[in-house]
């Protein structure tokens, strides 16, 4: 270690104290990368990836103020660390930056009943937040898969998604205001309020900032009331071209169930092979909410789905769905060599299926390496839904093969899905996985974030090529 680097470990113990520094073998490794699929596999098949030169980790805003003040000051590239379940290597540090672990901000600041919001720290994991609320008879309506892993700050910052979001929205439809740090050390709060028209609403400065602007300090979110009642019905669907067009045309009429999820014929055979025939699609709803609105708005949606061809397959796959949900095999198939990965993608009603059916068609033919690509849809809009790609390969077994098959499947979807009109992003961030494509994505209003950047971090010290493309996006040389 060079004596720069321990002199920034001995400054930031003076800062914040020899506890909330961290620096020891298991503290970088455990802080080396997120849950993204590519450096999974690559550690599997002998990589190692470089870990950061510290873990400083805050026990509230003023302490985050400290650190992020010394490391601008000072020129040192400065990565916040949530949850640690972006599958993109959003927090995914190099060996000379600083991670800020927010893990130790886990406190609920308040639960504000009369309005219907709750504030908390960035560090409270959702799923605990969760059954706080479920416990006085409320709900966030936020279910992501990570659920049990992702934290509120990360939430934000990732502008996730969840699997309800058809009835309450993404988090950009339940985030109140917010408090942030900016890089020099000042303090930003944005202030809780139903709607107001007062300049651009700045909370979207940080929502899907993925720690390029600052830290996210604190957290206001709506709460619901627990829904009264649920309504459930899957669907067996001659074809997913023909099960997009039935999505359109009920949510287009106005309902909005709380779940709509659309399985191509290879994932309902290998998840739903006793309920569809050979080369059927599956779709899978759930409505909820005060007593006779599930019912009324699961008949609504039932007599659309018949009438357009949709076989009644009674509520069993819809149940045996909840039970699995969050269900995660990655590490099932990384810790056999498989790159096994996600990717999500949305675009308008006119050009989703196109994608659908060209992206499944362009991997199978040009990638002999590949071993399955399946698609779902589940967060649809009036305008247009996402298309959740699972694809898996085998590639040789060394990092820098993996690495090379990683970016070839990758390259192929970003490129025809930017071909057919959609966005390469639909809820898991970018990340630095996904940052190549993003002057592509956003065409003439890039200029804007490169702006914004220039503005908030003129000293580009935070989570270098995340969200924008930054050399260090090239292949990272494993030791």
């Amino acid at each position: 270690m060079s004596s720069k680097s321990e002199k920034t470990i001995h400054d930031l113990q003076q800062l914040l104290g020899e506890a909330s520094v961290k620096s020891d073998a298991g503290s970088l490794a455990n802080r080396a990368n997120d849950t993204w699929p590519l450096r999974l596999v690559q550690k599997t098949v002998g990589g190692r990836l470089p870990g950061p030169l510290c873990v400083v980790k805050p026990k509230n805003t003023a302490e985050v103020v400290k650190a992020l003040a010394y490391l601008n000051e000072q020129g040192i590239t400065t990565v916040p660390f949530g949850g640690g379940s972006g599958v993109g290597g959003g927090a995914e540090p190099t060996k000379e930056s600083v991670i800020i672990d927010v893990g130790a901000m886990n406190q609920i600041i308040e639960l504000n009943e009369e309005n219907l919001f709750v504030t908390t720290q960035p560090g409270v994991i959702l799923g605990d937040l969760e059954k706080v609320l479920n416990e006085k008879g409320y709900t966030t309506g936020h279910y992501p898969q990570s659920i049990n892993l992702a934290q509120m700050g990360g939430l934000v910052a990732t502008r996730s998604s969840g699997q309800f979001s058809t009835k309450y929205g993404n988090i950009e439809d339940v985030l109140l205001g917010l408090e942030a740090v900016l890089p020099n050390g000042e303090v930003i709060r944005i202030k809780n309020i139903p709607r107001r028209s007062v300049g651009p609403d700045l909370r979207h400065i940080w929502l899907g900032s993925e720690g390029i602007f600052g830290v996210i300090t604190e957290v206001s979110v709506k709460i619901f009331p627990t829904p009264q009642e649920r309504w459930m019905q899957a669907y067996a669907i001659p074809s997913m071209r023909q099960g997009l067009g039935i999505i359109q045309s009920f949510v287009r009429e106005g309902w909005q169930p709380a779940v709509v999820r659309l399985h191509d014929d290879k994932e309902a055979a290998q998840k739903y092979a006793s309920y569809v025939h050979e080369g059927e699609s599956i779709l899978l709803i759930l409505t909820e909410g005060p007593k006779g609105l599930a019912q009324a708005e699961g008949n609504g949606v039932d007599a659309i789905v018949q009438v357009m061809g949709g076989r009644p397959l009674g509520e069993d796959p819809v149940q045996e769905w909840l039970g699995h949900r969050n269900d995660v095999k990655l590490e099932q198939y990384t810790s056999q060599g498989i790159i096994v990965d996600t990717i999500e993608i949305s675009a308008m009603w006119s050009d989703i299926a196109a994608i659908y059916e060209k992206v499944t068609e362009r991997l199978t033919k040009e990638v002999p390496e590949l071993l399955l690509i399946t698609g779902h849809s589940s967060h649809s809009y009036k305008q247009g839904t996402n298309i959740y790609f699972i694809f898996g390969a085998q590639p040789e077994q060394n990092p820098n093969k993996v690495e090379q098959l990683y970016w070839t499947i990758w390259s192929k979807v970003m490129e025809t899905t930017l071909e057919h009109g959609g966005s390469i992003c639909h809820h898991h961030g970018i990340g630095k996985g996904r940052a190549l494509w993003v002057p592509d994505e956003l065409g003439s209003s890039y200029s804007l974030l490169k702006k914004l950047k220039e503005v908030l971090d003129p000293n580009g010290v935070m989570n270098q090529g995340t969200l924008m493309p930054a050399t260090i996006n090239k292949p990272l040389e494993l030791t």
